[in-house]
């Protein structure tokens, strides 16, 4: 436990990332000559961990696909179609709500050919593609390959390390009079700061809640005077009572954690992050939260078969020592699946959709520690059990109140298919009506005003009761405004995105921005401003997530609009400049020809960066940096934090 409370913490840690070029593909291709006359080139792209390269084929409004073209000597013909070695995997990307194809793995494409003259001898190809991970992603890059065939049998090989827009047709020299001192590269310092997106605190907490949870139904909470009485009775020393129940609880903490590591083990970590993004999986978890929901209020109940908890009951009563608690601990697990099972369901779901594939072993552990605890501490101090509320209808409740929360929970994994779809079944102000719908009935439950089956007769309202249902009024309240367009901010995260919304009252009151870095940064000189410039790409996922979650809340909206000047650069711009640029980079000429290729090509030569998001502040007279750039991070205070302080460098 010690050493895995170690790796728990040292996996927590945020730890700062300097500003650096990326470079997460690395591309290589090959010709081979299979006949006198028939061949194949070969480019193999190979994926750093973490990060993924895009499809050949995209939606529209989405990133930007990997494009492969080839340009032959007139006596090269090609044949058939362009084969990538494996298939790309398809998710539903909860941002840009599309259907998106990826490799997060190696992967090669082959394209065949046929000499018709036997004096051509060269192929060019050229690959424009774009790669992405948790936190960021790179501008759309470019690699170029000149490659020779050769005589039958030989393969010719070349590898480019250096991922550029080049146009072999351009010789222009002369670099472009827009590149002047404001372009001028900058000491970057500690610069952009990088936070883990997988917050394992959060799974955790989440699993320690739902153990707290799994306590209050009526399946566990009896079983615990039972089992601890049991331990307290045996005739034994009182000592080795309270040891052989710490035992006990440590064996439930060690059943429920390998139940969380064979969920691990069975999907991978490629499986886990389809239950979060996979159409098919998200219909799967809404009609299994739906089972959940009717089960607790009573229509039926989840149980194994009786003749495993029984086999169990029985080898425990054979056993002796510490196996014989062990197969106690296990008894517990299966006789409490009733209650217990839906509540892990739910965790396991929702530490799967974190997208990592120690996040089911985590939830697992949080729930399992809650769960033990009342077991250990209870045998410690036997005096609490007469403190101990007694069963009764109350538990029942603890179930009903369970369900209205897995009914509205699934409709989150409900929204993620219907978006993918396209079905338009749940709109954003479906979504909300549904839960307002759903919070005041709950609302109505624990006054008494509505009673299922197995619920005894309230004869009055107690005091818990009576602030649970102020709660759950006072949210569907709060959700109402957003029947009419409201952000919500609080459940972003759960309902579906604004652009669903058919009514909006809410709409307007951006802040103004500049797409041009040097007419902001006049702007920002004539007017005495700092300038923010944010290094985005319309691409880019957690761009959004930022302006979502940082850029449109008020106290960061103000600060900018009072304060800064914006720039906002999209790295993966297609429209054409009105004249190429000449560039040097790595010893190369290169040629700008778009909108985007000139931003990023400013970010890595000013920054010395190529991931996006990236955000720095400058003075807008010189260009300088008047604090260390940033990157992914929506913690909202250090944001704003971070903005103060270059404010206050800006006046100094």
């Amino acid at each position: 436990m010690k050493r895995f409370i170690t790796l728990l913490l040292s996996t927590i840690a945020v730890l700062g990332m300097s500003a650096q070029i990326v470079e997460p593909i690395q591309w290589s291709a090959t010709t081979t000559m299979d006949t006198e006359t028939e061949g194949h080139i070969t480019l193999s792209a190979t994926v750093e961990d973490g990060w993924h390269l895009y499809d050949l084929t995209l939606p529209d409004g989405g990133p930007n696909p990997t494009k492969i073209s080839f340009e032959t000597t007139p006596g090269i013909r090609l044949e058939g179609d362009l084969i990538p070695s494996i298939p790309a995997k398809v998710c539903v990307d909860m941002i840009f709500h599309l259907e998106l194809g990826w490799w997060e793995s190696d992967v090669s494409f082959e394209q065949k050919f046929r000499i018709v003259d036997g004096e051509s001898n060269r192929i060019d190809a050229t690959v424009s593609f774009q790669a992405c991970n948790g936190s960021s992603c790179i501008a759309p890059s470019r690699e170029v390959f000149e490659l020779v065939v050769n005589t039958p049998g030989a393969t010719v090989t070349e590898n480019n390390d250096v991922a550029v827009a080049v146009d072999k047709e351009t010789t222009s020299a002369s670099v472009n009079n827009e590149i002047n001192d404001l372009w001028a590269p900058v000491e970057a310092g500690e610069s952009a700061e990088s936070i883990s997106s997988s917050p394992w605190w959060l799974i955790f907490i989440w699993g320690f809640g739902g153990g707290l949870l799994a306590l209050l139904t009526p399946c566990v909470w009896p079983l615990i005077p039972m089992t601890v009485s049991f331990f307290l009775k045996k005739g034994t020393p009182k000592g080795k009572s309270v040891r052989d129940a710490m035992i006990y609880g440590c064996s439930i903490v060690v059943i429920y954690l390998v139940l969380g590591l064979l969920i691990t083990v069975i999907f991978g970590a490629s499986k886990l992050n389809e239950l979060s993004t996979n159409a098919l999986f998200n219909i799967i978890f809404f009609l299994l939260l739906i089972v959940f929901a009717v089960s607790f209020f009573g229509a039926f109940d989840i149980k194994l078969p009786s003749k495993w908890s029984n086999g169990v009951d029985n080898r425990a009563e054979r056993t002796t020592g510490l196996v014989s608690i062990f197969f106690m601990a296990f008894t517990l697990a299966l006789v409490s699946f009733s209650c217990t099972g839906p509540i892990i369901g739910t965790l396991l779901v929702e530490a799967a959709t974190m997208g990592n594939i120690t996040g089911p072993a985590i939830g697992m552990t949080g729930f399992a520690i809650a769960l033990a605890l009342p077991f250990t501490l209870f045998a410690i101090f036997p005096a609490w059990l007469k403190e101990m509320p007694r069963s009764g209808g109350w538990l029942n409740s603890v179930k009903v109140v369970l369900g209205f929360l897995e009914l509205a929970l699934s409709l989150k994994f409900l929204s993620v298919a219907d978006l993918a779809y396209g079905w338009g079944i749940l709109d954003r102000e479906v979504f909300i009506s549904l839960w307002v719908v759903i919070f005041a009935m709950l609302g109505m439950y624990l006054l008494g005003k509505i009673r299922f089956s197995h619920d005894s007769q309230i004869e009055h309202v107690s005091v818990s009761r009576f602030f649970l249902s102020l709660i759950s009024f006072s949210f569907a309240i709060y959700l109402i405004p957003g029947l009419w367009g409201a952000p919500l901010k609080g459940v972003s995260a759960f309902v579906p995105p604004l652009y669903t919304q058919d009514f909006n009252l809410y709409a307007g009151g951006q802040f103004e921005e500049f797409d041009d870095y040097e007419k902001g940064m006049r702007y920002a000189e004539v007017n005495n401003r700092p300038v923010l410039v944010d290094f985005s790409g319309y691409g880019c996922v957690n761009c959004r997530k930022m302006e979502g979650a940082v850029f449109d809340t008020d106290v960061v909206s103000d600060l900018i609009k009072e304060n800064f000047v914006l720039i906002k650069l999209m790295v993966d711009d297609k429209q054409a400049l009105s004249q190429p640029m000449t560039v040097e980079e790595n010893g190369k000429k290169i040629v700008l020809e778009t909108v985007g290729d000139k931003w990023s090509y400013l970010q890595r030569h000013k920054f010395g960066a190529n991931t996006q998001p990236y955000y720095v502040i400058l003075d807008g007279a010189d260009g300088t940096m008047l604090t260390d750039a940033r990157s992914y991070d929506e913690n909202i205070t250090e944001y704003v934090e971070w903005l103060n302080s270059g404010i206050a460098n800006f006046k100094d």
